[in-house]
């Protein structure tokens, strides 16, 4: 018998939820283009997530294998393009990459930081048939 924190569990539920929702979201996407675009088939979706997105890359792969059963993208690759954060930092006026949001700046070690890039998730390209 095995037993189960339950908070983990809730815990890694929740996210493997958020990124279910999220693949939802991008399979009734493909199905509007599809429509617009005359394609009845997705083999590729190249997917731009930034570092500061709360997107686990795992999850979102297992959730878009799950949610494009029965769909026109059923059997289709997900390419996840990882993109860095940047943030604008008033001090030294330059664009600079930061790991976490409230890192100080990489040049001056100010922490007048104004996050500019690193929360996108947008589908790039889409390879279909």
């Amino acid at each position: 018998m095995h037993r189960l924190k339950m908070r983990n569990w809730q815990e890694r539920q929740a996210g493997a939820m958020h990124e279910m929702s999220l693949c939802e979201g991008i399979v009734q996407i493909l199905e509007e283009q599809a429509t617009q675009q005359n394609f009845s088939r997705v083999r590729t979706v190249w997917l731009e997530v930034g570092a500061f997105s709360g997107v686990e890359k795992e999850a979102m792969l297992f959730s878009f294998d799950v949610v494009c059963r029965g769909t026109l993208a059923e059997g289709a690759k997900l390419e996840i393009i990882e993109l860095p954060a940047r943030a604008w930092c008033m001090q030294c006026a330059e664009t600079v990459e930061i790991e976490e949001r409230y890192d100080p700046c990489p040049k001056c070690g100010g922490y007048q930081l104004q996050v500019v890039e690193g929360e996108e998730l947008r589908i790039r390209e889409l390879e279909v048939d």
